[in-house]
């Protein structure tokens, strides 16, 4: 999706590539339950929305299925799927059910009757990639002038088949953190991460940049870590992201490092010049 002034009968972007695949975002709806569950439970008849769920629904058909189940599980929660491509949105239609609605819509985020004013969380992942990076603030700022009080904005990257991710977690107020996520067995080093970065960050991997030291970083703990790669990958990265901690600011621990995800502050990475939502 691309931004442009919004019309009365015209959706707010323009349609993505849609590419899509099963499992792609597992990584990411793990972490959201997870870490946004509690919020989610408190909400009476919380509203997730997919924004640019692609050319077929799975991605929203997943969203639905590990929020509502499991440990972290919210069996209230519905999810609403919005495709500014009408095609799209048709095609997904025979995969309605209980808690799970198709709309056509953008950026405006709109939402089916019956479904409240505004949504808990969005996710909107792969869908920011093709922007200028001067497009991102403004994006933020809508899509967070949707959520609920408390609401999340997830917005961020993942390659084709859901082995690396990496994404901003947004309040109302404003960027809060961005995590890391791999299949451990899919990295050479941390810094193959670097491009599955955001929008907001990705143009940022350069010396003098917060991402660029960070990744530099994360690279060096790996390798001092490497002793530990004869117990698993995970017992490596869990050691690399100790060492971190000690100069940068993670907000996770062990329990979603073992999960081969780690978390940091995003005040620590933003860009020198940095795009806000404020």
């Amino acid at each position: 999706m691309a931004a442009r002034t919004p019309s009365p009968t015209r959706p707010v972007g323009s349609a993505t590539r849609g590419t899509t695949n099963p499992n792609r975002l597992r990584r990411m709806d793990r972490w959201i339950a997870a870490v946004h569950g509690p919020a989610l439970r408190r909400v009476a008849a919380p509203v997730a929305v997919d924004l640019g769920y692609g050319a077929a629904p799975w991605t929203a058909v997943e969203l639905l299925d590990r929020l509502r189940t499991g440990a972290h599980g919210t069996p209230g929660v519905r999810v609403v799927g919005i495709e500014i491509d009408p095609g799209r949105v048709a095609a997904a239609k025979p995969y309605e059910r209980d808690g799970l609605t198709f709309t056509h819509g953008g950026f405006e985020v709109p939402l089916p009757s019956g479904h409240g004013a505004r949504p808990a969380l969005i996710r909107a992942a792969n869908v920011l990639r093709q922007y200028d990076e001067e497009e991102v603030a403004e994006t933020w700022r809508r899509l967070c002038a949707r959520l609920l009080p408390g609401g999340l904005l997830v917005e961020g990257t993942c390659d084709e088949i859901g082995r690396r991710h990496v994404w901003v977690a947004l309040t109302p107020e404003g960027p809060a953190t961005v995590t890391f996520a791999a299949r451990l067995g899919s990295l050479d080093r941390p810094s193959d991460l670097a491009e599955r970065l955001p929008k907001a960050l990705i143009h940022r991997n350069v010396p003098g940049e917060p991402v660029h030291a960070f990744l530099r970083d994360f690279d060096r703990a790996w390798a001092a870590a490497a002793p530990y790669a004869s117990l698993s990958a995970r017992q490596r990265w869990v050691r690399a992201c100790a060492a971190l901690r000690a100069d940068w600011p993670l907000t996770d621990g062990p329990r979603r490092w073992r999960q081969g995800e780690v978390t940091v502050a995003w005040e620590a990475l933003a860009p020198q010049a940095a795009p806000t939502v404020r």
